[in-house]
């Protein structure tokens, strides 16, 4: 099992960055994970934000490409999200996840782990 554990959320105004950062605590025998962060705002479905996988391949969505990355340590169990350029409608709770059958590497259905989320606010 995983636990993840969100953390680096804040308030920022536009053009600003901010690094996201998620703990990764795992029991039992040691699998191979795919990652990815999401984000969610009320009244709308969360969405795929960035992804990458146990061999640090990376996927993004359209609407972050350029500005966001996303980076793993295997070897301390960690995944970071670097938000650069932020935007207002970058608000939203941030969540990261794991998933060890990843197909669709930006769909919510594709990942059993989730954290709690770590909030960021954009304000123009």
């Amino acid at each position: 099992d995983l636990r993840l554990v969100e953390s680096g959320g804040g308030s920022v105004q536009a053009g600003g960055s901010l690094t996201l950062s998620c703990a990764v605590f795992e029991t039992g025998r040691r699998t191979r994970y795919s990652m990815a962060w999401f984000r969610a705002v009320p009244g709308r479905e969360r969405e795929g934000v960035a992804f990458i996988d146990s061999e640090l391949r990376e996927t993004y969505a359209d609407i972050v490409k350029g500005r966001f990355t996303i980076s793993r340590n295997n070897a301390k169990s960690t995944l970071d999200l670097q938000l650069n350029s932020l935007k207002p409608e970058d608000t939203a709770m941030y969540y990261c996840a794991a998933g060890r059958y990843v197909a669709d590497r930006l769909r919510v259905q594709e990942y059993e782990y989730w954290g709690q989320g770590t909030q960021v606010t954009v304000s123009s």
